[in-house]
């Protein structure tokens, strides 16, 4: 499948539901805030050379330009304030599926995943041939930024433009460098279960990398690189879009703190969307195919409580 006849939309929200998404502005200074039980949470999403909606996006933003990230394709950053404490090792970021792609996977995937478990994240764990698949890794080793804000009642204010740097305050023996930090927290679970994530206190984080390409749909490792379109959640028979999912959440309760959803529309419109696929260009006016959710031009999504898993 060619990359030129699909265009991408990012999405997010409180939980898997995507009634209670929202549209990503991609490449701007202002997040989507989510109000949720679990957490208050300010998340953004940059992309190099971005083509998708809304339409007339940035292309790119000052984040590419830092010397830290030249390199990187994407990021998404997030501010958390927890309503309830969560243990270290209870905390995973990564990627789930709700149906089974075992059919798409390519020839040598066991060999690429220990390439990606490598490269991008050593902690990555999961199953990618079972019925509902998942690839998951500690938060605390995962984030390529992690960094510990003061104990407050709400978020602080956003200053998206500022690139993350690790850091802050009450991190104990953890180190403060980041490639260190995520050594430290890989050694064991012991060192994970030690961290606390505490209620009321504000935590950054940002993930990045320079190996998944959103824009041809192309993953680029050490020695070889394949297209990621055949092996996306979707289906090329029936027109079901193509989607990437990312989700922080609580591997003990099952809570969700958010959920990003990359997701390929064709250009000629032919894929009709499932689960609600958003067909409008503009940020604060979202209709979707399916008619079943309605959204309004609030910079803030507080979901009823029925919503949120």
């Amino acid at each position: 499948m060619a990359a030129g006849k699909y265009f991408l939309q990012v999405t997010a929200g409180p939980s898997y539901d995507r009634s209670t998404h929202r549209l990503l502005n991609i490449n701007t200074p202002t997040p989507l805030s989510i109000s949720q039980p679990h957490a208050d949470v300010n998340l953004s999403v940059r992309i190099q050379n971005y083509r998708g909606l809304p339409e007339g996006s940035p292309a790119t933003c000052d984040y590419f330009s830092h010397p830290s990230h030249l390199n990187d394709q994407y990021s998404i950053s997030f501010a958390l304030l927890p309503k309830q404490p969560i243990r270290g090792d209870n905390l995973v970021f990564g990627n789930d599926f709700d149906n089974p792609v075992r059919d798409r996977l390519p020839p040598g995937f066991n060999a690429a995943f220990k390439i990606v478990k490598w490269v991008i994240d050593p902690g990555l764990e999961g199953d990618a041939y079972s019925d509902t698949p998942y690839l998951y890794g500690p938060a605390l080793s995962s984030f390529n930024v992690l960094r510990v804000g003061k104990k407050s009642e709400e978020l602080p204010e956003w200053r998206d433009e500022e690139v993350l740097e690790e850091g802050g305050e009450d991190r104990g023996e953890v180190p403060a460098d980041g490639g260190a930090r995520r050594k430290w927290f890989l050694r064991g679970e012991e060192e994970r279960k030690s961290w606390v994530f505490e209620r009321g206190r504000v935590y950054w984080g940002d993930f990045f990398n320079g190996y998944l390409d959103f824009n041809e749909f192309v993953l680029r490792l050490p020695g070889f690189s394949f297209p990621v379109l055949n092996y996306l959640d979707g289906d090329q028979k029936t027109p079901r879009p193509h989607k990437l999912r990312y989700v922080l959440k609580n591997r003990e309760t099952g809570d969700v703190y958010f959920v990003v959803v990359f997701t390929l529309l064709r250009k000629d419109g032919s894929d009709g969307g499932d689960e609600g696929g958003f067909v409008s260009g503009s940020d604060d006016e979202v209709v979707w195919v399916n008619g079943e959710s309605e959204l309004g031009d609030s910079e803030e999504f507080v979901p009823r409580e029925d919503d949120v898993d």
